[in-house]
């Protein structure tokens, strides 16, 4: 099974254009897993990719709910993305892609503007099936685990439209 990767740094680097790429790429799906999730280039090609007929779901930490008005999470749901809240655990922590049951876009990176121009983070970029497939069954679990948003409650600006 061959494993190639790619890997990117901020400041500086540009993991949040890495990151649309893969979207923009991905054939039949693209699941996520979020801790906090602000960064309106990513949303939008994932809105775009739900458009192209793209299998587009994501799961999100209780925080991009309470309180935090820059949340993707509100757009995503204007646009039919389905979101989850993985509310059980502490902190729902991850920051995981899983795109066409063969990449994995991980790292440390969050899927903020702060990640891209102000933090030190990373993302890895794995092109593996076997990878994938193990990410892909704690994704799986984890929305065992989480409850679906039909919408959200507060009445707070979204900047993303």
């Amino acid at each position: 099974m061959a494993l190639t990767y790619d890997v990117c740094f901020t400041p500086g680097g540009g993991c949040t254009n890495k990151i649309v790429n893969l979207i923009n790429n991905a054939r039949k799906e693209i699941l996520v897993q979020a801790y906090s999730f602000t960064s309106a280039p990513i949303a939008k090609s994932l809105v775009e990719a739900k458009k192209r007929g793209i299998n587009v779901k994501v799961i999100l930490d209780k925080s991009q709910f309470k309180h935090n008005k820059y949340s993707a999470s509100r757009f995503l749901l204007n646009n039919n993305i389905p979101v989850w809240v993985d509310y059980k655990p502490a902190i729902a922590h991850n920051k995981v892609i899983i795109i066409d049951d063969n990449i994995v876009e991980t790292g440390s990176f969050n899927y903020t503007k702060s990640a891209q121009y102000r933090n030190a983070e990373n993302i890895l970029i794995i092109k593996n099936h076997r990878l994938a497939q193990i990410y892909k069954d704690n994704w799986l679990y984890r929305i065992t685990k989480s409850k679906k948003i039909n919408h959200i409650v507060t009445k707070r600006y979204n900047n993303y439209e």
